[in-house]
């Protein structure tokens, strides 16, 4: 049960990190969440399998500190990958003489 809570958090932290950072319009609107999501689960198990109490205080410390920095890393590196790839994209497209809709 905690695994499913904890899981709800990475994915409340993802939607934080969607909507309060920029880039958004870069990536899907499923990405930076599902990202929480499995990092907090993934971190949580890692945790207990290395002896971390379920019912103790820093296992949701640590896996919702780790979760919410991977999430905001996650956010501005994908944005700003994206951002180049397109401008690079635009450029090439313009280069052949091809009409770009819009």
């Amino acid at each position: 049960m905690e695994l499913l809570f904890i899981t709800l958090g990475g994915v409340i932290l993802g939607l934080g990190a969607r909507y309060f950072l920029p880039n958004r319009d870069r990536h899907g609107v499923v990405l930076i969440p599902a990202i929480g999501a499995a990092v907090s689960a993934v971190v949580w198990v890692g945790l207990t399998w290395l002896g971390w109490a379920w019912d103790g205080g820093w296992i949701w410390v640590v896996t919702l500190v780790v979760t919410a920095a991977v999430v905001v890393i996650a956010d501005l590196i994908i944005g700003r990958t994206r951002k180049q790839h397109d401008q690079r994209r635009l450029e090439a497209l313009l280069s052949r003489n091809i009409p770009v809709p819009g």
